[in-house]
């Protein structure tokens, strides 16, 4: 992607449409404005305009159209809106027009919000908010998107910066001027305190769940020998035909999985295959030994199968399923008793889903980590472990170095073209 460009695209929802708003963003924004609309509106004053074909003549609609000179808008640089009727037709004789200016060029998945990144409008912490919000489809996963995209992230590790450059500050004072006779003889007591502090500080946001879990769902894995009711009470958990039910053993080969949320919360549910030890050929093998790895990658198992023999797991539910059948068999009192088929005790067993993910998932009042910040802030805390037990001032100052890079990473100062093109090809291309 280059800045230098001017790009333009759809950023609203596709047609048709109420209002389609084409975005135009970069050097020549105000001059394409100007040849589709005749005159440049004043800034951040909308204008009724008609639209025309610049090449043409032809009339395309009368539109609102509006200017933001950079650097203070969306991207950090001249960027124009124009708000048309959102029809087909309409939108796409726009984008044609635009086409046609030299210089202009269709815009890429997530470049607008990439380059408000490298023109410093936001921070990659923000981005990624920004990235979850776009996929966010229940009122968890809103919340914590905005706290992430609205900057609460960025802001405790701006702090936590603020606390490392001081700490740093003082060792190379303890390097350079220790022999000054306004530099006390030492301040190691002090600087390891510090750090112990900073450190207490990356612990306690390391321990909460991360911000991983509210976008991917809780993992409920269903286990339990074949024929257990597995693929019945699925179908019953998500309220549809998501898989096979047979009285064949063996019929669900692969795992099936199936996102869906209860009350608000985010969950995803997976089938597996039936537990069993002899009597099945090479495919099914194959399905339990997937089926056993997803017990190991669970953060809740039900288990269909004898009370006691399921996986070991912090998580683990006893189900007693087919309550209405004969085949039925009770287990302890603190297992979920059941019937996919009638519905009895299915509202207990999702009120207790529900109860566990709050375990699960991030609170909404905590600054809450995706796997890569959190990654990112391990490393830091290593350094600082390293450091603590330093007393080469020199390498003790190389550590917190590390550290304070560490962090510059996870806001995106310090961040590889690779990743910048992974995360921002995740966005839609209005973005």
């Amino acid at each position: 992607m280059l800045t230098g460009e001017t790009i333009f695209a759809l950023s609203s929802g596709l047609p048709p449409a109420a209002i389609g708003i084409v975005r135009i963003s970069g050097q020549k924004a105000s001059e394409s404005l100007r040849k589709l609309a005749g005159q440049l509106p004043e800034p951040r004053i909308g204008s009724v305009r008609k639209i025309t074909n610049p090449v043409s003549g032809e009339l395309l609609d009368e539109a609102l159209c509006l200017w933001f000179p950079g650097p203070h808008n969306a991207t950090g640089e001249d960027l124009a809106e124009i708000h048309c009727h959102g029809g087909r037709a309409v939108v796409r004789a726009i984008e044609d027009a635009l086409e046609q200016l030299d210089g202009l060029r269709k815009a890429e998945p997530g470049e607008f919000t990439r380059r408000a990144f490298q023109n410093g409008r936001m921070d990659l912490a923000e981005a990624e908010g920004l990235s979850d919000l776009l996929f966010a489809e229940t009122e968890l996963q809103r919340k914590s998107a905005i706290r992430s995209a609205s900057g609460l992230v960025s802001r405790k590790i701006e702090d936590w910066q603020e606390q490392l450059l001081g700490i740093s500050a003082m060792v190379e004072a303890e390097i350079d001027f220790s022999d000054e006779d306004d530099v006390e003889a030492s301040h190691v007591e002090e600087i390891q305190k510090l750090i112990k502090s900073l450190s207490r500080s990356f612990g306690e946001t390391l321990s909460r769940p991360i911000a991983d879990k509210l976008r991917d769902g809780v993992r409920v894995v269903l286990g339990g020998p074949p024929n257990s009711g597995k693929s019945t009470l699925l179908n019953a958990l998500v309220d549809r035909d998501a898989a096979i039910v047979s009285d064949i053993a063996g019929t669900t080969r692969d795992v099936i999985e199936v996102p869906v949320a209860l009350g608000g919360t985010p969950f995803l549910f997976i089938d597996t295959a039936g537990i069993r030890d002899s009597g099945m050929e090479a495919i099914e093998k194959i399905g339990i030994q997937r089926a056993r790895e997803q017990f190991d990658q669970a953060d809740i198992i039900l288990w269909l199968g004898p009370e006691g023999e399921g996986p070991i797991h912090h998580s683990l539910i006893e189900i007693a399923s087919r309550k209405d059948s004969s085949e039925y068999v009770a287990k302890a009192a603190n297992a979920s008793s059941l019937s996919p088929v009638t519905g009895v005790g299915m509202e207990g067993l999702i009120e207790r889903l529900i109860e566990l993910a709050k375990e699960i998932l991030p609170k909404a009042d905590e600054v809450a980590l995706n796997k890569r910040q959190a990654d990112l802030l391990k490393i830091a805390d290593e350094n600082l472990d390293y450091a603590r037990s330093q007393s080469d001032a020199l390498i003790l100052a190389e550590h917190l170095r590390l550290a304070r890079l560490s962090l510059d990473s996870i806001t995106g100062r310090a961040s590889t073209e690779d990743m910048l093109d992974a995360l921002f090809g995740k966005f839609c291309i209005g973005k």
